[in-house]
């Protein structure tokens, strides 16, 4: 069967699915095996509970005419979604960089959408299974789509990019993130840069932070749609920026205040309004929909526990994300501050460093309560009065039930895996 079969079937379903545990009737079901379990076993209970149709690639689980038997179910549905892209032909913005990128995400998806029928990535499938399940939730009535890219390793961006083949690209930036996977920074710019080389190839276009002087070098010869907070020959200029706590920005003869925390969410923003410019949003749209957005997800989130106020951002960390949040929180007008922070992963052979880095950092630069969460943070070595390091959660929260905190301003951040957010349930 040839995939302008497979796909014609696609089409006569509702929505495309992996998961059993979420089938609707009438859905596309992909049995992929994953590292713990092969869904070729669930082929049976996946048409029992209503599918159409099933993709499978093992011979012992064909059932009947349902049951599409293919070389590879993975293979298959990347290229399934690679031809529904050429098939809507319709135009794709396409983002990646190591920080905030689900953030400025979602502030484009509500930008466009005061405009556009749009579809972007739901929450953070952004690896090789979640952008082809993003591709394949793209109708004929999206006008626009939205795919976010992860990687954590050299030719994934330019294996994603040959499925989603936009016709936009934005990078966020270049940072301290998947060092391990990358082989360090130099390694991440030139695996983040693979959509820079795809769009080029193609004669694509892309949105451009001219104050980012990586950005700026490695697009100079691009059709690139720009911005600036110090250049004004530039698409959008940025006139002013503050945030206290929250970011305000002033452009386009507008003022925008937002509800997101922090001058590092300012790039994530101004991504937002140039490319809501570009597809000719009209500025009070453009300000409706940023003043609407409220983060969620643990994504800097401005919470109040008891009597604590508390900046949530416990949904990933990278030595560039942390050091902004670390900044960003020195600066603000608060008093009795504290900060809870956890190790950051995928950082390899400079992780010691990395976090030494930031222990020094803090020990140069706070006078607050600062509490260490991992076994990296655990590893340094500085003593200090207001310094607390625990080799691992648990052991934190030893602490946080013998004391009470009150009264605190409080930044919790760290990798997913540390989950921080359980933090909350002792405030």
């Amino acid at each position: 069967m040839t995939i302008q079969n497979i796909h014609d079937l696609f089409l006569k379903c509702s929505k495309v699915s992996i998961d059993t545990r979420k089938i609707e009737p009438n859905s596309f079901f992909v049995a992929i095996k994953g590292e713990r379990f092969d869904a070729n076993t669930f082929a049976k209970e996946a048409l029992e509970k209503g599918v159409s149709y099933v993709v499978i690639d093992n011979a012992d689980y064909y059932i009947d005419d349902r049951t599409i038997l293919v070389k590879d179910s993975l293979e298959t549905l990347q290229a399934l979604a690679k031809f529904h892209r050429q098939f809507l032909n319709l135009p794709i913005i396409a983002l990646t960089g190591s920080n905030g990128k689900t953030t400025t995400k979602e502030l484009i998806n509500v930008v466009l959408s005061k405009k556009f029928n749009i579809k972007a990535t739901v929450g953070n499938l952004n690896n090789h299974i979640g952008v082809p399940l993003t591709l394949l939730s793209f109708t004929a009535e999206t006008k626009i789509g939205i795919v976010e890219m992860g990687a954590n390793h050299q030719k994934e961006i330019e294996f994603l990019c040959e499925i989603v083949q936009p016709d936009y690209g934005y990078i966020t930036n270049f940072g301290k993130a998947h060092l391990e996977g990358f082989g360090g920074v130099e390694g991440v710019i030139k695996g983040k840069s693979e959509m820079y080389r795809y769009l080029k190839t193609h004669d694509k276009s892309v949105f451009v932070n001219l104050d980012d002087e990586i950005q700026k070098e490695k697009t100079e010869h691009f059709h690139r749609i720009t911005f600036s907070q110090k250049d004004n020959n530039v698409n959008v200029f940025i006139d002013d920026v503050t945030a206290n706590p929250f970011v305000k920005i002033k452009t386009l003869g507008i003022e925008i205040n937002s509800h997101l925390i922090g001058l590092y969410n300012a790039t994530n923003l101004n991504a937002a309004i140039v490319i809501g410019y570009h597809f000719e949003v009209p500025t009070d749209d453009i300000k409706a929909a940023i003043e609407s957005y409220i983060p969620e997800n643990n994504r800097s989130q401005l919470l109040t526990k008891g009597s604590n106020e508390i900046i949530l951002d416990a949904y990933n960390a990278n030595p560039s994300s942390m050091l902004v949040a670390l900044e960003n929180f020195i600066q603000l007008d608060k008093t009795n501050k504290c900060i809870v922070i956890g190790d950051m992963y995928e950082l390899g052979e400079e992780s010691l460093a990395e976090h030494k880095a930031i222990v020094n950092f803090l020990n140069q630069n706070s006078s607050f309560e600062c509490h260490f969460v991992g076994k990296d943070f655990f590893a340094n070595t500085i003593q200090k009065e207001n310094f607390h390091f625990y080799n691992t959660f648990e052991d934190f929260t030893k602490y946080l039930v013998s004391v009470k905190l009150e009264h605190k301003t409080l930044l919790i951040k760290g990798s997913r895996g540390m989950a921080l957010e359980r933090t909350l349930e002792y405030l």
